[in-house]
């Protein structure tokens, strides 16, 4: 440690998703770095992409150059079928059931992850814990699996379809958790089940049955000996509306009332009083079209509201009270 500098607290963090919206974590981060070091991170959909980054060892000075840098509409990624009017977003429906393929974030996800020499959850083992599959991996990735109606915690949860944790690919962990139902294409998970029969299971984001996990490593020996704190995104009491003018409007009018609905639902006070809160400002979950000067506000309201929560925070109160 370089003299006169602070000595930093450990942590754990749980991110939520929320798509574009993730911007704020990233500049939540920014503050929150300066008093903690992550043992233990998770996240969901956009969640998923800041913890994987956090965990293979990105700062959060990095992560806010990345999500600067990145060409959002990029993500936005079709066929040459796909684009054609009415008929493309059918067709992409009916045959790949999403409207975009979802490979180029998950290419660059990869490609980032390599640059700090990272690619499977084997690189992320926590090294004193490796006989506890609960405590092994530094990162967990949420995902729905709507074929068997089960949230699955990644890496662990992929024994299931015969795959060894340590040998799934992180990129692709991330891109099954970011799986927007309509906007993405499903992963398609093709395994032989107990009973020897072939099944293929189609995987989505992780947001439709666990947006906010909080509670993820309350009951870990090592992950519940420290703090988890939450980052949460809140959008606003508003009502923009949705334009709708056809079948593509449509979809995302459907999409986008589905994923708004998560940042409004009940979160119990214990979960709340650890919870920074980000304001989304009038960004939705898909506005991969968002300008600089939107994006940059929303970064500022991730880090003023990680200040007001630091500023108040005091674990020991935490623990008194509720004794998590």
């Amino acid at each position: 440690m370089i003299k006169g500098q602070k000595l930093k607290k450990i942590a754990n963090a749980v991110f939520e998703g929320g798509g574009v919206k993730g911007i704020g974590i990233a500049g939540a981060l920014t503050v929150a770095e300066e008093h903690y070091d992550w043992a233990y991170v998770a996240g969901t959909s956009a969640g998923a992409i800041i913890a994987s980054l956090v965990a293979a060892g990105y700062s959060s000075g990095e992560i806010a150059d990345l999500v600067f840098n990145i060409k959002y509409s990029l993500f936005e990624d079709t066929t040459c079928l796909g684009n054609l009017p009415i008929l493309g977003p059918f067709w992409r429906m009916r045959f790949h059931l999403g409207l975009y393929k979802g490979d180029y974030i998950e290419n660059w996800i990869r490609d980032r992850l390599k640059d700090k020499g990272v690619q499977r959850f084997g690189d992320l083992v926590v090294r004193k814990n490796t006989r506890s599959p609960d405590e092994r991996y530094r990162l967990r990735l949420i995902a729905s699996d709507i074929s068997s109606g089960r949230m699955l915690v990644l890496p662990q949860d992929i024994e299931r379809y015969g795959i060894d944790p340590d040998y799934l690919d992180i990129a692709r962990a991330v891109r099954m958790s970011i799986s927007i139902p309509v906007f993405f294409e499903p992963v398609k998970l093709q395994y032989i089940d107990n009973d020897n029969n072939e099944r293929t299971s189609y995987i989505i984001d992780g947001g439709v049955l666990s947006n906010y996990p909080v509670w993820l490593f309350d009951q870990c020996q090592m992950g519940g000996k420290v703090p988890t704190f939450g980052f949460k995104l809140m959008a606003p009491n508003e009502d923009r509306g949705h334009d709708i003018k056809g079948p593509v409007s449509l979809l995302s009018a459907v999409l986008g009332t589905m994923m708004e609905a998560h940042d409004i639902r009940y979160v119990e006070e214990k979960n709340f009083q650890r919870t920074v809160v980000i304001p989304t400002l009038d960004v939705r979950a898909t506005d991969f079209n968002i300008s600089r000067k939107k994006a940059e506000e929303l970064f500022q309201s991730g880090v003023t509201a990680a200040e007001e929560f630091f500023g108040k925070w005091d674990y020991r109160t935490y623990l008194r009270k509720y004794g998590v």
